[in-house]
This record gives C-alpha cells, sequence and structure tokens, in this order.
C-alpha cells in the first residue's frame, strides 16, 4: 500500500513516517519544503501543479495531510498565510483524493527543540524562576502523543482496504487525560523534581492570548467501535519525551 505523508518533517510528520516505515507492508514517501532532510522530497502543498505532479508519479493508495500551521497566535497574525497553508493547500489535496478527516488536539513527541510543541515550551515557563507567573487553569486540554496519531492513522489506512465505507467522515482522536495547562506544567515538574512553587493556577484565560475553547476534548467513540486506537498516559509520554532535554540542561 502506498502512502504518501504531507508535513513529514514536523512533529506529527516524523511519527507518521516511523510508523509507516515500520512495516514492510507500506511504501511510503514524504513530503517537506522547509525542512527536508533524507528521503523527503520537497514539495510546495501550495502549488497545485507540483502537488497533482508528484500524485501522478508516485500514485498513492492514501495520503496523510500532516501540514498545517496549528499555532493560533500565528494564524490570527498572518490570517492569510495560515489560510494559503490550512486551506488553499487542504482542498487542492482534497480534490486530487477521496478523503476522512482525523481532528486532533494539542500534540507532543519525540521533539527536535522545546519549543516545536505547546506542551513541551512549558518548560520554559517552569524553569524561569524570577518572576511569579500565572498559568492557565481554565481550559481542558487533552494532551496527546503523535506516537498515537500515527498508530490511529495506520488502522485507519488498513482498515480503508478492507471497509472503505466505513473509514469516511470525520473521526477524532485525542490522549484520556483531561488536563489544563497548569496541571500538565505540575506534572513535568513532579516527573523531573524540579521546583513550580513560582507558578499560580490561574481559574481564568489570561488576558491577551487567542481565544480558545474551554473544553477541547474531543468524542473518540467513533473510531474506538471501529477497534481503532492507541493511547499514551500524559505522564509515562512527557518523561520519555522530555528526558533528554532534562538530563542535559537541568541535572
Amino acid at each position: 500500500m502506498k502512502i504518501l505523508i504531507t508535513g513529514a518533517s514536523g512533529l506529527l510528520g516524523r511519527a507518521l513516517m516511523s510508523e509507516f516505515e515500520g512495516d514492510t507492508s507500506f511504501d511510503v514517501l514524504g513530503l517537506a519544503f522547509s525542512r527536508p532532510k533524507g528521503t523527503l522530497r520537497k514539495v510546495d502543498i501550495r502549488d497545485e501543479d507540483g502537488v497533482r505532479k508528484i500524485m501522478q508519479e508516485f500514485q498513492p493508495d492514501a495520503v496523510i495531510h500532516a501540514a498545517a500551521q496549528r499555532r493560533p497566535d500565528i494564524v490570527e497574525r498572518d490570517e492569510e498565510a495560515a489560510r494559503t497553508i490550512n486551506c488553499s493547500a487542504t482542498e487542492i489535496i482534497a480534490t486530487i483524493s477521496d478523503y476522512a478527516v482525523l481532528r486532533v488536539p494539542i500534540l507532543y513527541g519525540q521533539i527536535e527543540t522545546i519549543e516545536e510543541s505547546a506542551v513541551t515550551t512549558l518548560l520554559n515557563t517552569l524553569v524561569n524562576q524570577d518572576n511569579v507567573d500565572l498559568v492557565d487553569d481554565c481550559c481542558i486540554r487533552c494532551p496527546t502523543h503523535v506516537d498515537d496519531i500515527a498508530v490511529v492513522c495506520r488502522q485507519m489506512c488498513e482498515r480503508r482496504t478492507t471497509d472503505p465505507e466505513s473509514v469516511s467522515g470525520v473521526f477524532h482522536w485525542c490522549g484520556a487525560d483531561f488536563m489544563t495547562k497548569y496541571t500538565m506544567i505540575v506534572t513535568i515538574a513532579n516527573a523531573f523534581n524540579l521546583p513550580h512553587g513560582h507558578l499560580r493556577a490561574n481559574p481564568v484565560q489570561p488576558a491577551g492570548e487567542t481565544p480558545r475553547p474551554k473544553d477541547c476534548s474531543m468524542d473518540r467513540s467513533k473510531l474506538v467501535s471501529l477497534g481503532i486506537g492507541q493511547t499514551t498516559p500524559f505522564t509515562e509520554g512527557i518523561q520519555k519525551v522530555m528526558k533528554p532535554f532534562i538530563s542535559k540542561n537541568y541535572s
């Protein structure tokens, strides 16, 4: 089965490449633009002709579209650029392919820099003890390991080969831990015995932030009913992800 992955150099894209390349029943081609490495093909997904050319050459059985501008604050600062990536490029791919949509929440996983995930970047707040920080303890999030999303995508592709009608429409997947930004940062602090007395829980959303829904949890029942899914507990996942950075800089 041929799988084409966009955004293959990103946080989620790397996990997807690893998951599919680890199974010999898949032939995988990853696309990247700003960070093409190794076997990844440099393709600008905003270029419809370029996307059509690679689709015709590779003839994928499935396309996993993981390229996106994910940061709400950046989206608001440059809406046109975000619309081009998140909407126009997605429309190009959707018109070429039959598709299903998998909606995902805040993600974390094996990172190249602390700032690559909105979860791991909390370490910067944790270790900055110069000032008392108010941390959002209002909005519910379900931090989700990218490895779990990669497994779900693989299982959806496998299911589509045997029962294509069941893998159509919109699906959701998220972690099982319901957390605020404050409980995430305290969990990280406790996992690595880092002080966090300078942090205070803020029961209201901090002023100046792009508004988020108060509850960002998702209904996973549709995928669960298909026997699809994998969930990594946050405490377990975040320890593995952040241990190299903690050991190098704060041990």
